[in-house]
């Protein structure tokens, strides 16, 4: 694994730097720059930059009428408020309209750590999937975050997409073979027992946890699915029907993420065992990023548990 970079980190600068090409691009922000990374962006663009104040919903409104004016606009703030105090305005004003805005979420998940259940956001990717027509992405690490990104100042419609606070290992840089593109999961590793789809930071843990399986002689697949909402469906039935068995593991609760998208799937379309690793239906707890998270069950060693709670109920 490469070197250590927060997503938030290279989503501010990769925006900044994309701004040089693409004039059209507005950044907006609800007085966290410094905690969003969009003060790469005001730094370098002062003029396209709107500090909207804690205002959340009315940066929404705002962003919503420059793209009905022919702006790209990148809103942001901490996932709790993008997701949870302005879903009526992202509803109403950004996808109904299917307008293109790009919802961008910081400090999403349990790894937030001491800023604690208030601020821990682990419902975004349900409550944002479930509106019509909307994108839904968690990239895993610096290189993916870039590509992403790009990707979205490229791609015409709503979209939110979750950043994260804690720096974490570089890892798509080094696959070959590795391409980004939207709506599109990629298998990071071969496997041919039990198959883990992953996303955010769980991605490097799904690796670390493969390593641990092969270690007692089971074959481990790593699916990288950035892409939550539209899901690749391809990727999962090739899954399904040559290992038999998936485990889904993400910084979110079970309900409602992408182990309840993958199980859907599954459900109608490649019957096989599912198991939904993540928050269980809890609220989070103050502490440092490493203890939070292994409070929480979210470590190498318990995907690797539930990779053989999957194994164990195949047919």
């Amino acid at each position: 694994m490469g070197e250590k970079i927060a997503t938030r980190n290279a989503y501010g600068q990769a925006l900044a730097e994309l701004a040089n090409q693409y004039p059209e691009i507005v950044c907006f922000d609800a007085d966290l720059a410094g905690a969003t990374m969009s003060k790469f962006f005001l730094e370098a663009h002062p003029d396209r930059f709107f500090d909207m104040g804690i205002a959340e919903c009315n940066m929404q409104g705002v962003a919503a009428g420059m793209a009905a004016c022919g702006y790209k606009p990148f809103t942001n703030t901490f996932a709790m408020f993008a997701a949870g105090r302005s879903w009526e305005q992202i509803r109403n004003s950004i996808c109904y309209p299917g307008l293109n805005v790009k919802v961008v979420g910081s400090h999403g998940g349990i790894s937030v750590g001491e800023d604690g259940a208030t601020h821990q956001c682990i419902e975004d990717f349900a409550i944002m999937r479930v509106i019509p027509g909307m994108t839904v992405l968690c990239p895993c690490d610096a290189n993916e975050m870039r590509l992403a990104t790009e990707a979205l100042v490229n791609y015409d419609g709503p979209a939110y997409m979750r950043l994260g606070r804690l720096a974490v290992e570089t890892v798509t840089d080094t696959i070959p073979g590795y391409k980004f593109e939207l709506g599109k999961g990629i298998q990071l590793r071969e496997g041919k027992d039990v198959t883990i789809i992953a996303n955010g930071m769980m991605v490097q843990m799904a690796l670390t946890a493969a390593e641990q399986l092969a270690a007692e002689g089971i074959s481990a697949r790593v699916v990288d699915m950035h892409t939550i909402k539209p899901l690749d469906g391809d990727i999962i039935k090739k899954a399904a029907e040559e290992t038999g068995a998936i485990v889904v593991t993400e910084e979110h609760n079970i309900v409602g993420g992408l182990g309840a998208a993958v199980a859907e799937f599954c459900s109608e379309n490649c019957p096989v065992p599912v198991v939904r690793h993540g928050v269980n239906d809890e609220f989070g707890r103050s502490g440092k990023a490493p203890l939070a998270l292994k409070a929480f069950g979210l470590t190498p060693e318990v995907i690797a548990e539930k990779a053989k709670k999957a194994l164990a109920m195949k047919k």
